[in-house]
């Protein structure tokens, strides 16, 4: 397979807009850097699917950044990152290129929570397909086999923030529902993550229904950390992406809808191109 050698963007892979939210923390920490965000918002959401359709479908979206010129992708999502980031890591990276990379978002965010718990009990609200994969109980209790991790799906919240309904009533019992589950589940808790990109969206409504004294934890800031120091570890992946402070958009749906919910999650105007995967 003949792929791009010369240095090029970071790609950042997700199912629809949610990983918007990692692009955005990842630039505030490592502006220089240019990067090609792909949403596959047209076979979105990925939670409700099975392994083997989302790592497909991962799966396709890796290989187009890859032959656009990235050398490191960072799946902004947390069902690929669940579902397909470790069979594309073993199977299809020692085919494709040896040189080239994919990260995840779950480990950075299982990294830091040591240290965000006092109680050693932990919560994680995300879609069905993560909390099913189990993959931040396996991901922290690997790092951490002392914290107690307990997860609940919030399917209504992602609609909630692309119908652009996060700020209105109807939002409010869906989410004190969620979080007072959880709470029920184990009152322990006393830090709770967010495990999909689009929660941070909700937080006026998170923090409102959240009891006193517990964190919440939004990826962003630990994902853009743990990219800091992979670079600082890996010096020669970080030659092979460019620095031109740019930033380019594709979506596998259309640009003007891309580009409207864009504006929600960064608060300014994008170009956008559509392309297909297959």
């Amino acid at each position: 397979m003949n792929l791009p050698s010369s240095p090029g963007p970071i790609g950042i892979f997700d199912s629809g807009y949610g990983g918007l939210t990692i692009l955005h923390g990842i630039r505030q920490l490592l502006p220089e850097y240019d990067y090609l965000y792909l949403g596959d918002n047209a076979r979105a959401p990925y939670g409700p699917r099975s392994f083997d359709v989302v790592y497909s479908f991962t799966r396709q979206a890796v290989l187009k950044l890859f032959e656009m010129g990235c050398h490191l992708v960072i799946l902004g999502c947390n069902t690929a990152s669940a579902k397909a980031l470790r069979s594309i890591q073993q199977n299809d990276l020692p085919q494709w290129d040896g040189h080239r990379r994919v990260l995840g978002i779950i480990r950075p965010t299982a990294e830091a929570i040591g240290s965000l718990t006092q109680s050693r009990h932990v919560g994680v609200l995300a879609t069905e397909g993560t909390i099913r994969s189990k993959s931040y109980d396996l991901e922290i209790n690997k790092l951490h086999p002392d914290i107690e991790v307990t997860g609940v799906a919030c399917p209504f919240w992602v609609p909630l923030v692309e119908y652009h309904e996060a700020d209105g009533p109807g939002a409010d019992y869906f989410v004190k529902k969620r979080i007072d589950e959880v709470m029920r589940k184990d009152p322990e808790i006393d830090a709770l993550v967010l495990g999909c990109t689009h929660y941070p969206l909700l937080m006026p409504k998170i923090v409102k229904y959240l009891p006193t004294g517990v964190r919440i934890i939004p990826q962003g800031e630990f994902v853009a950390g743990s990219l800091k120091r992979y670079f600082e570890r890996h010096p020669d992946m970080e030659e092979h992406c460019s620095k031109g402070a740019t930033v380019r958009y594709l979506t596998t749906e259309n640009p003007e809808t891309f580009k409207e919910q864009a504006q929600v999650f960064l608060h300014e105007d994008v170009f956008v191109e559509r392309i297909e995967l297959e």
